[in-house]
């Protein structure tokens, strides 16, 4: 029996047959999804910048120490310190936003002062307070490094519940800072390991003997001179962790240590000199400040995800994995399987929702807290109402896209590293580290599970309003048809067979808020059986918790195809085709992970959802021509890109092995002469021990 060697391809001809044809103009697309031509080339020499700054190598990262690993992350602190300090503010959130792509781990060391510590003084501090730790240096970190001092050992997402007190003393006009307990010592801190002097604590308010609550206090942790730790302060290292070994994440506690009364940030609760405390009017726009991180890991899930599959597709084009037997014929792309297509391109799909959304949500965040800002906490009448429930949706919206966005990309990363194949499992190749370090996103700034459950028990109590007459926000609006005061659902169906009836983006819009609403307003009739039961409001909600949190991903999955389908509508004619099929894949392809809830809404039938599945089939060979150049328009070097199997050129083979033999050099073996050689040179023979007499008879 004989067998034909497959032809072996030129992995960067293979790659070059992609971009013959697209079938929308790359850059176009590269455009809109940065928002404007002026970003993109923003963008474009930001990344050149990085790249030939020998400070910003990153391609030796898998082979550093836990040590070196943070000394190369604090050796450009200082560069990109005089950088956001000096630069325009949009250049330096979006220089932010690759480096978040390109090293997390430092992102994250250096968002820590600069997002978390100087965000708290500026969402918290009156204009004195901040006018007075800018004069410290706390802007430009000059004098001052900060910290983030909310989460402890014993809680975490319950912030309510923190234990950390901060007592006044009338006294001498002092907050005792102190931590009564082992669970309230604060627990991983970035940056109080090594780093920081400042950090904004998150303590309860005590004075004269009544707890106001969680407020945030500005305490000294180190002198600025000599780095010794302020007397009751006691820092240890949390050490090695999952990801992002670049920040120095510690553990604080406080014995009795007092800071001035007005370190406390006093933008919203003020304490007095006699110690009378002033609550706001508004102390909802305290929650302003925790909007902004979730807000920000929409778009960094998108960023992420974005690299994750450039490096995945693009290897799917090269390599090439077993023939049909033709003579002299290539082996089959990876990316020519449909199965392969099945398993990279609904990510894809998603990739773009996840884009689309993080922009819309991040300029009506924007806008909200201008409108706040304008308010003022002591402000009354119709505006603030209006405020109060928008910063109510905002909340719960960003809470509930902070977690599937962020479950979404971490699926994202791991699923395009095992389409690696092998190769996926190696430090060099990108993506289990990237998997490493965005893990991390699910549960800070909130558990994801808590943040779903946040958002499910809005969706709960907006529906009852509504039930009662109160209007609906813009993004529940598909509740008014479905609500009834009997309580019964009435959420339509679709009206056609057709494969075009079935998955156009009009019946998907509709037949995902058929399910949304469904899921709210099974969530709500838990919730009334839960207080049917004699259960109190909260522990009604808890006994709801399964069902609020099916609403909440139902919710969120609408949320997300709306948006992507309001950026298809506002987009160039030229990029719409590739776009709206983008769009209906996200759609049709999530519909049929979730096929039993659309059995059950009534919307699709079962021979409907056949139908949707082979509009998904058709989908796939469809976007699958334009995979490539899709992954070109998100327009990420191969410096940020950092991995061999995901180069433009297609010229993965030579790079990969060049990478791997020049960080790991051959070289003796430092055991062979303690453990290797006395291994192979040991003998077999047992110890019989003497002859005894009675076997000689």
């Amino acid at each position: 029996m004989s067998s034909v060697v497959p032809k072996v391809a030129d992995p960067k001809a293979s790659i070059a047959e992609e971009r013959k044809a697209p079938s929308f103009p790359i850059r176009d697309l590269t455009y809109w999804i940065d928002g404007d031509k002026k970003t993109t080339e923003l963008k474009e020499r930001i990344m050149l910048e990085l790249e030939r700054d020998p400070l910003w190598r990153v391609s030796d990262h898998p082979n550093l120490s836990l040590a070196e690993t943070r000394e190369r992350a604090m050796s450009k602190v200082r560069r990109l310190a005089d950088l956001a300090t000096s630069r325009p503010l949009n250049e330096t959130l979006l220089r932010m936003s690759i480096i978040s792509v390109v090293d997390p781990g430092f992102w994250t060391r250096f968002g820590v002062h600069f997002g978390l510590f100087f965000g708290a003084l500026q969402g918290q501090a009156t204009p004195a307070q901040l006018a007075y730790w800018m004069d410290k240096g706390a802007m430009s970190m000059q004098g001052i490094t900060g910290c983030f001092g909310m989460t402890e050992l014993g809680h975490g997402s319950n912030v309510a519940g923190l234990e950390t007190t901060a007592t006044l003393d009338e006294s001498t006009d002092e907050f005792v800072i102190h931590s009564p307990t082992l669970t309230a010592t604060k627990w991983w801190i970035g940056g109080a390991a090594h780093t920081a002097t400042h950090c904004s604590v998150y303590a309860q308010l005590i004075v004269k003997g009544k707890c106001y609550g969680t407020k945030t206090f500005v305490v000294q942790l180190r002198d600025t001179s000599t780095f010794q730790l302020i007397p009751g302060v006691n820092i240890g290292d949390l050490g090695k962790k999952m990801g992002r070994d670049q920040i120095d994440n510690g553990w604080i506690r406080f014995t009795h240590v007092r800071i001035p009364r007005s370190h406390m940030l006093m933008k919203h609760t003020k304490v007095t000199r006699s110690g009378e405390v002033i609550e706001p009017a508004l102390a909802q726009l305290a929650y302003g400040a925790l909007i902004q991180g979730r807000v920000s890991m929409v778009s960094d899930s998108a960023n992420v995800a974005k690299r994750a599959l450039t490096i995945a597709v693009r290897y799917a084009s090269v390599r090439r994995q077993f023939s049909d037997g033709t003579p002299n014929a290539a082996e089959t792309k990876l990316l020519d399987y449909p199965i392969h297509q099945h398993r990279l391109l609904p990510l894809m799909a998603q990739a773009f929702a996840m884009i689309f959304t993080a922009r819309e949500v991040s300029a009506n965040y924007e806008r909200l807290m201008g409108v706040l800002s304008e308010l003022g906490g002591d402000a009354k009448g119709t505006a603030v109402d209006e405020a109060i429930k928008d910063l109510k949706e905002t909340h719960a919206t960003s809470a509930g896209l902070k977690a599937f966005c962020t479950w979404m990309c971490l699926n994202i990363i791991d699923q395009c590293r095992q389409s690696l194949g092998g190769h996926g499992y190696s430090a060099y190749t990108g993506l289990s580290q990237a998997y490493s370090d965005f893990a991390v996103h699910c549960t800070w700034e909130g558990d994801n599970t808590i943040l779903t459950l946040q958002c499910g028990r809005y969706l709960v109590a907006t529906a009852l309003e509504a039930r009662k007459g109160q209007p609906l926000p813009a993004n529940l609006s598909y509740l008014k048809t479905a609500l009834s005061k009997d309580g019964t659902v009435s959420t339509g169906s679709c009206k056609g067979n057709s494969v075009e009836q079935v998955s156009s983006l009009d019946t998907l819009k509709a037949a995902w808020s058929s399910v949304a609403a469904n899921a709210i307003i099974n969530a709500v009739r838990d919730f009334e059986a839960g207080l049917a039961k004699g259960l109190s409001k909260d522990n009604a909600y808890e006994y709801s918790s399964a069902s609020r949190l099916h609403a909440a991903r139902m919710h969120t999955y609408t949320y997300l195809l709306h948006r992507f389908a309001a950026q298809v509508e506002q987009s160039p004619t030229s990029l719409r085709p590739i776009l709206t099929m983008l769009a209906q894949l996200f759609g049709a392809h999530s519909a049929i992970q979730h096929s039993g809830e659309f059995l059950q809404s009534g919307f699709y039938t079962g021979a409907q959802i056949e139908t949707l599945k082979a509009f998904v089939n058709h989908a796939c060979s469809e976007v699958r021509k334009d995979a490539v150049p899709l992954t070109d328009a998100f327009g990420y070097t191969d410096y940020v890109v950092n991995s061999p199997l995901g180069r433009y050129d297609g010229d993965v083979y030579e790079k990969y092995f060049e990478l791997v033999t020049s960080l790991n050099p051959a070289k003796p073996v430092p055991y062979f002469d303690s453990l290797i050689k006395p291994l192979l040179e040991r003998t077999n023979e047992i110890e019989t021990g003497p002859e005894l007499e009675i076997d000689q008879e």
